[in-house]
């Protein structure tokens, strides 16, 4: 069973985009994921429609210590969500950094999935490096980075590669990741220049597929819809059903 964490110490990378249409193209192919939303913008539960009060999402299974399975939520596409809630920004305050706190959603996703079949399991982790995207790590087996072709968030990679080089201590192994690069422009010479460099620095766990800038993927969001079931001859609709085969076929996402 794959836990993968979709995370970059950068915003606006296309994360939550990453995480939605990688779950809603396994569930095309009738696999049922589990979402997990760590992000107190709670952006991939609006677009799910599932925004709850603060009991009823992932801030009370930290606060309340409530169990997963009394606040996973279906999805229109097929399979479920944890939501996500802005009280979430407060679990740093709350809670620390101790080892307690970052084993516990991985505790929490052992116990719910322990009577189900095996699930794929998706992280939307937030992009501050705090208690909840820590969880998120510490709570998967792999972690897929998306990149825009940008100088910043060329940079948060970096730095992200560096952050996870010192969790290696703690976790005692190496965590398997991947790097996509998102909102890629083939008519602009830094889209090139930026994987040129990156395939230098990450060789083959850059993955080959890159996401295309595309309306149809900024305006799926707004509709509340995965890409194919807003846009399903789209070119975003393309780009992610050939990175879902590459993962797949790589061994690195498995279900």
């Amino acid at each position: 069973m794959t836990r993968l964490a979709v995370f970059n110490q950068k915003g606006g990378v296309g994360k939550t985009t990453t995480a939605l249409n990688l779950a809603a193209g396994l569930a095309r192919r009738q696999v049922s994921p589990l979402l997990v939303d760590l992000d107190a913008q709670a952006h991939l539960s609006g677009i799910l429609g599932a925004a709850q009060t603060a009991d009823e999402s992932v801030f009370a299974f930290f606060n309340e210590s409530r169990a997963l399975a009394s606040v996973v939520r279906p999805v229109s596409f097929g399979g479920e969500l944890v939501p996500a809630h802005a009280e979430l920004m407060k679990v740093d305050t709350l809670f620390g950094k101790g080892p307690r706190i970052l084993y516990r959603l991985r505790e929490g996703l052992q116990e719910y999935l322990a009577s189900t079949p095996a699930r794929t399991v998706f992280i939307d982790c937030c992009p501050m490096l705090g208690v909840l995207s820590l969880s998120g790590v510490f709570a998967a087996n792999s972690i897929l980075v998306p990149i825009s072709t940008d100088y910043l968030a060329v940079k948060g990679a970096v730095t992200l590669e560096g952050t996870l080089k010192a969790l290696e201590h703690v976790l005692k192994e190496r965590i398997e990741r991947r790097y996509v690069l998102t909102r890629f422009d083939s008519r602009r010479r830094m889209s090139h220049d930026i994987e040129k460099e990156l395939r230098e620095r990450f060789g083959a766990e850059l993955c080959e597929t890159r996401i295309a800038e595309n309306v149809s993927l900024a305006e799926s969001p707004f509709h509340k819809r995965d890409i194919y079931a807003h846009a399903p001859n789209s070119r975003g609709a393309q780009d992610y059903e050939r990175l879902l085969d590459e993962l797949l076929a790589s061994g690195f996402l498995e279900v």
